[in-house]
């Protein structure tokens, strides 16, 4: 069984975001990038599947500028055995949006006819949660999202999914070929140790220009200002209950 894993470039999780400053977007010049932390746990997944025999070959897709690159490395250090590059000058975090991204890896789906399709549930730029599920409803499969824990059937038709609702496990059962997206209590990313992250180079990665697939691209929104949140107001010790409940009635006005 092949299996496609999507993985995105992101300003690192670690890092604090600075807006620029004219308000158009997040700065990210000079800024350290990495994997987007859901998109390294879908990774690991694949990794695990593919040790128990569930999988033959993992296939890592990045949309994405040049640096992209380095991100497919990463996942091909991992374990993954080959990637494939869909380039584009556009901005991940805002132009280039999650129907965009569906419909590229559709057209990936199409040329690897893999069985299973992994993602993270959300990237944690632009927070959208939503290309799993697009890519779902363009390629007509089953989808579960927001996984905590993936079992394949043993005649490897079918996967028992546990999803993370507000109630808490949603178990599912759903036919191959399938996407699903993972949640963060799925599994723990192994790292990509130095002498995986040299043979990660030689191995192979295709290069396809986003525009020669022949998908539009175009923004159905658009980002009209990006602003810092407030800073947060100090704390303040009260000297009674009575004042305390007076804070939280006419301050806060949570009661």
């Amino acid at each position: 069984m092949r299996a496609i894993v999507g993985v995105k470039r992101v300003v690192d999780y670690a890092v604090k975001v600075r807006v620029k400053g004219d308000r158009s977007a997040v700065d990210i010049d000079n800024v350290k990038m990495s994997m987007n932390p859901f998109c390294e746990i879908a990774v690991e997944e694949g990794l695990r599947m593919k040790e128990k025999g569930h999988i033959s070959e993992l296939i890592a897709v990045s949309c994405g500028p040049d640096k992209a690159a380095e991100t497919l490395r990463q996942a091909l250090a991992m374990g993954a055995d080959r990637a494939v590059h869909l380039k584009t000058t556009m901005r991940t975090d805002q132009e280039l949006q999650p129907l965009a991204v569906a419909k590229l890896l559709a057209k990936i789906v199409e040329q690897e006819n893999p069985l299973l399709v992994l993602l993270g549930k959300q990237a944690i730029d632009s927070d959208s949660n939503q290309t799993g599920a697009l890519l779902a409803g363009l390629l007509g499969w089953p989808q579960a999202c927001c996984a905590s824990s993936i079992k394949v059937s043993e005649d490897k038709t079918s996967l028992d999914v546990g999803k993370e609702v507000d109630s808490g496990i949603q178990e599912v059962r759903m036919k191959l070929p399938a996407c699903v997206t993972a949640d963060l209590r799925l599994n723990e990313p192994r790292y990509a140790t130095l002498p995986n992250l040299m043979k990660a180079k030689k191995k192979p990665m295709a290069v396809i220009e986003a525009d020669s697939l022949g998908v539009d691209l175009i923004p159905r929104m658009q980002v009209l200002s990006v602003e810092e949140p407030p800073a947060r107001k100090g704390g303040a010790k009260v000297e009674s209950v009575d004042e305390l409940l007076d804070k939280l009635r006419n301050e806060a006005k949570v009661i």
